[in-house]
């Protein structure tokens, strides 16, 4: 037990104390709480600016540009007479699309006839375009629809008729779970969870390759090296994750349904995975500088695998069963079914389960590479003293 306890005392210590490990663990951590999450405050893309260019120039064609400008997704910042000069505002940036009214718009609307406006938009930044195409196209029902009924009154249709005629099913739409529709709601509390995982995995692995300074006169057995290490650095995440999955929504407004002890409980098989999957990299690596480069270079997958910058529906089933083995593919799942969704704990059996089963893989692992480096103490001496002299 003293053994045990003497790791826990000894690797805490090394949070603090080892310059890498410390810069990764905690001023790593703070930083990306404050910053990472800035550019995505203002939750949704609004007043994308585009051109029109109005060759009809009438009373409807005006009142149809207005409607666009009104819309909070959009803002017509230049009013342009031909289409090449719209044109080279959108190759200088100024503008993200362009909207153009043809000529003799409002004559075939008054004949009752189509008159299709055409719009440009900027499909690089898929973001933009969908902002811009939803806007317009929502004006262009909506005028349609009132064009509709208003033919229909002209006939000597009923009122009430006429506006169910033009528009028959209306929908309401309700963003359930993220009521502003904003990115921010959706790609925080994933993102956070995969920083998380991150800053563990390279502090881990950081402080089991570093060099120590142990003095002790014996070596404890290799559970408790192990065991140890894993109470440090669920100490450590003891509050380091509550001020990442229940602090920082918060602060930045993010909608939280979710209970805290939940989360916190869930939590427990999380930081146990990952800080067993760290020993591991470490084991094989064995030296500060691979490691960080291999767990550098496997951010960006990491990312891409976890199923919320790309739906993890639309990823090829092989590359989706391997990332199960990575504990943040699960606790992304988990974590935001329990605290954006309000879900019980019973809601993610399966993840709990999977990051249990991630946690005992690892650390057995683990385990076992530690019994394999382990050297008697006698050794290790006469190896110190072959070496000085």
């Amino acid at each position: 037990m003293s053994g045990f306890l003497d790791v826990f005392r000894d690797e805490f210590r090394r949070i603090f104390t080892v310059k890498s490990a410390f810069s990764v663990l905690v001023l790593g951590v703070a930083f990306y709480a404050l910053f990472y999450p800035q550019p995505y405050l203002n939750e949704a893309l609004r007043n994308v600016p585009i051109a029109v260019v109005d060759r009809d120039g009438t009373q409807s064609s005006r009142d149809f540009a207005r409607r666009v400008d009104a819309t909070p997704d959009v803002a017509v910042t230049e009013v342009l007479p031909d289409l090449a000069s719209a044109e080279r505002e959108v190759y200088a940036r100024r503008v993200d699309g362009i909207l153009l009214i043809p000529q003799y718009f409002e004559r075939e609307l008054l004949h009752g006839r189509p008159s299709p406006v055409a719009l440009y938009a900027d499909a690089s930044y898929f973001l933009i375009y969908q902002r811009v195409a939803g806007a317009v196209a929502a004006v262009a029902r909506t005028v349609g629809a009132e064009i509709e009924t208003a033919r229909l009154i002209a006939i000597g249709v009923d009122p009430a008729i006429a506006v169910a005629a033009s528009d028959p099913m209306p929908l309401t739409a309700v963003p359930v779970f993220n009521p502003e529709g904003g990115y921010a709601t959706y790609v925080l509390p994933a993102a956070f969870v995969l920083i998380l995982q991150q800053m563990l995995l390279m502090g881990v692995g950081l402080l089991s390759t570093l060099p120590g300074a142990d003095t002790r006169r014996w070596r404890p057995p290799p559970v408790a090296i192990v065991a140890g290490k894993l109470l440090a650095y669920l100490a450590l995440e003891a509050v380091i994750l509550p001020a990442y999955l229940i602090v920082l929504p918060y602060l930045y407004g993010l909608p939280r349904l979710g209970g805290i002890v939940p989360i916190l409980i869930f939590a427990v098989p999380f930081v146990l995975s990952v800080a067993g999957l760290g020993l591991v990299v470490a084991g094989i690596f064995q030296r500060p500088v691979r490691v960080q480069l291999i767990l550098a270079a496997a951010g960006l997958p990491l990312f891409m695998v976890a199923g919320f910058s790309w739906p993890s529906e639309a990823i090829p089933p092989g590359i989706r069963i391997v990332s199960y083995l990575v504990p943040s593919t699960s606790a992304i799942d988990g974590f935001v079914k329990l605290s954006q969704l309000g879900a019980p704990l019973s809601a993610v059996n399966s993840e709990f389960l999977t990051l249990w089963a991630l946690a005992f893989f690892y650390n057995l692992v683990a385990l076992l590479q530690a019994v394999r480096g382990a050297k008697p103490l006698d050794a290790v001496a006469s190896a110190s003293t072959s070496a000085a002299s």
